[in-house]
């Protein structure tokens, strides 16, 4: 019974997290800065982690497997979640470095899609950081994790585009824009390369 809580909750997150790259890459035609397409780039590699965790969880808990083979795909599942935020965050960094510093065109959808982010995420953390306390699953607890990155970046990425939309093409909307994308990236990159140390230490939090 936990064990299928746990796979509904990940379908769920799954689907629920599908429209976004979507959105936002059609978004990049209208309006391009910094932090939105830092966030495009963040929320695909999150969303291929979040499939790959999905099957692993399946695979794990719909048949009999050894617990060698068990904690291997267990660890592959953390490192997946693990490597998507490292890399969405190295994404990131590089963009804010050689990125024009100009802010371009339309920023409101990644906006919308931010702000639904930060409620929606922050949902999907709890219910990640309960069954994981209860389950004790590795996968569950990865995930509880990249969901509490998620709601801290969204928040993050909410009030650096809110600021574009409030002052566009402004020397001050550039920077909170450049900001914002460089505190997302520190950010990211510290949480993934935790995630990845302590399930090679056999942690679960």
């Amino acid at each position: 019974m936990k064990a299928k809580s746990g796979e509904r909750t990940l379908l769920a997150s799954v689907l629920l997290s599908s429209p976004g790259p979507i959105i936002l890459g059609a978004a990049l035609f209208a309006g391009r800065s910094a932090t939105q397409l830092a966030d495009f780039v963040r929320r695909t590699a999150e969303l291929v982690a979040m499939v790959v965790s999905l099957v692993i969880y399946r695979s794990v808990h719909g048949g009999e497997l050894d617990v060698v083979r068990q904690e291997r795909l267990e660890r592959a599942a953390a490192l997946a979640v693990g490597a998507a935020m490292c890399l969405s965050g190295a994404v990131m960094v590089v963009l804010a470095l050689f990125s024009s510093s100009q802010v371009q065109g339309n920023v409101v959808p990644g906006l919308i899609i931010a702000i639904l982010g930060v409620c929606t995420n922050s949902w999907f953390w709890l219910r990640y950081r309960k069954l994981s306390r209860v389950t004790q699953d590795v996968i569950l607890s990865a995930q509880s994790r990249l969901y509490a990155a998620k709601s801290l970046v969204d928040a993050c990425v909410t009030i650096a585009l809110a600021f574009v939309v409030i002052a566009p093409n402004t020397p001050a909307a550039s920077l909170i824009d450049s900001a914002g994308s460089a505190v997302v990236a520190v950010y990211l990159v510290a949480a993934g390369v935790s995630t990845i140390r302590d399930k090679q230490m056999g942690g679960v939090s």
